[in-house]
């Protein structure tokens, strides 16, 4: 039984560059990952946008931040801001 608690709570976790802030305590993070092509077997970056709860608005485009699973907190918004790795230049 303890272990099914365990495994239930572990939360993913994603790093990505913010794409845009131009909302109000929301960012918008693409993940990009690189994975062969089915038929021709030559490496593809894939990218996906995750919509993140980000409570005080501190982070800017071109950060690269990490993002963690929660529960939804909007129509779109099932990610939140656990940390900025590095800042924008």
């Amino acid at each position: 039984m303890e272990q099914h608690s365990v495994e239930r709570n572990r939360r993913r976790i994603k790093q990505g560059r913010v794409q845009s802030d131009k909302m109000n305590k929301t960012i918008v993070v693409v993940t990009e990952t690189r994975v062969p092509h089915a038929t021709y077997k030559k490496i593809v970056r894939k990218s996906v946008s995750f919509k993140v709860h980000d409570e005080t608005n501190d982070a800017k485009i071109g950060d690269v931040v990490r993002i963690v699973e929660t529960r939804p907190l909007s129509k779109d918004k099932r990610w939140r801001l656990l940390e900025i790795v590095e800042r924008a230049k």
